[in-house]
């Protein structure tokens, strides 16, 4: 399996984890918060949906850039070469606020938003094969808290991101009578 294909089975599998948890809670159940700061697991599937979609559009728009020589981000590469999990360990807090673009702010049904989070493993794909051929290092898309990131660590962030919400969905508690 050649790196991209790794990358794309690893969020995949990710993905599907994610899903197939979340998918076996009732409405309520997903919709529950043990406190008004903390989010359901419907909040936190919202939240991924919007952090990925930006995350890929993000990542196809610096392939095009690249493409017609203007680069989306010409600094220093400050994380050169580094995992992601260690990425994040040097750049964000213990709790850190999300982004506006990347907030949960629809709510609603459960299924709809772990539809509209499977749909995005499809536009991933696709970019990860259009990159087959291209200088990961020379693509970046910067994020938002950990600054510039190249394609490798974008992908394995989106891995990492989706983990991360699975935890805090599997630790909610949910109370015995839901």
């Amino acid at each position: 399996m050649n790196a991209i294909d790794q990358l794309l089975h690893d969020v995949a599998l990710a993905r599907t984890r994610y899903i197939d948890a979340v998918a076996k809670l009732t409405e309520e159940q997903a919709h529950w918060k043990p406190a008004a700061e903390v989010w359901s697991a419907v909040d936190n599937t919202e939240h991924l949906y919007w952090a990925e979609h930006g995350g890929i559009w993000g990542m196809w728009r610096a392939f095009h850039a690249k493409q017609a020589g203007t680069p989306v981000w010409t600094g220093e590469l400050v994380h050169r070469g580094l995992p992601i999990e260690e990425i994040v360990a040097r750049t964000w807090q213990p709790k850190e606020v999300v982004p506006a673009i990347a907030a949960p702010r629809m709510g609603g049904p459960s299924a709809f938003w772990l539809s509209a989070l499977a749909s995005l493993q499809q536009p991933l794909t696709d970019l990860g094969h259009a990159l087959v051929h291209e200088d990961w290092e020379t693509l970046i898309h910067p994020h938002p808290i950990s600054g510039p990131l190249d394609v490798r660590q974008r992908f394995e962030f989106l891995r990492f991101h989706i983990n991360r919400h699975y935890d805090q969905v599997m630790v909610l508690g949910l109370p015995s009578h839901l």
